[in-house]
């Protein structure tokens, strides 16, 4: 069984994140295949809330992820968030250097 790849749209704003999940749940999507990360988690659990989407937590990392995650620092945290997803280092640190420039992303497929 191949190993399903998500798929991440990179936003801009708050509003253009929340479009982009009221599109994916036009398109069939189920509210919990649809997930949003910001670099800020403030942000990231203020966009989930608004758009009944959800953050990557303990159940897609992994125990020992979400443990370490503790303990280190908000990028580190946000490329192992995204690792634990399937993405290889150099995507998550790619997509961790958007969210630095205060982008958002828009994750589907995980399982």
């Amino acid at each position: 069984m191949q190993e399903m790849r998500p798929s991440i749209q990179i936003v801009t704003t708050a509003m253009d994140a929340l479009h982009a999940v009221r599109e994916l749940n036009k398109q069939g999507y189920k509210q919990d295949d649809i997930y949003v990360l910001a670099h800020d988690s403030d942000q990231t659990k203020s966009l989930a809330d608004a758009s009944n989407a959800n953050r990557i937590g303990p159940s897609e990392e992994g125990v020992f992820t979400s443990l370490a995650n503790v303990f280190r620092s908000r990028g580190d945290e946000i490329r192992a968030k995204l690792q634990s997803i399937g993405l290889t280092d150099s995507e998550a640190e790619r997509y961790e250097e958007e969210l630095d420039r205060g982008r958002v992303l828009v994750i589907t497929n995980l399982h």
